[in-house]
């Protein structure tokens, strides 16, 4: 399963800034992947990965804003259609395999 992070976050204020830049870095940390400006994604292996992680990021909500957790399967994944660019080479390079070295 994937779980997807979709926020927008105003950035006017310095203060709204920084929250902006902690809650991305707060996503990074817990090893999500920028799917394009403000969608982060995180495959998981099952449902109760993803609350774990929704509860994280509930933990390191920002003040204002609006952000969206959107759980989908694999298969609704994969069967995204790009209608516009190219996939970035972590979804070349990882796909729906679960644990990849490089």
């Amino acid at each position: 399963m994937r779980l997807i992070c979709m926020f927008d976050l105003p950035s006017e204020t310095k203060r709204e800034q920084r929250e902006y830049r902690t809650f991305r870095k707060h996503l990074i940390e817990n090893g999500f992947v920028m799917l394009q400006y403000s969608i982060y994604y995180r495959s998981l292996p099952n449902r109760s990965a993803l609350k774990k992680y929704e509860t994280i990021l509930k933990a390191k909500l920002p003040k204002v804003g609006n952000i969206r957790l959107l759980y989908v399967s694999e298969t609704q994944f994969e069967d995204m259609i790009l209608l516009a660019g190219s996939r970035s080479r972590q979804e070349e390079v990882v796909g729906i395999k679960r644990l990849v070295v490089i």
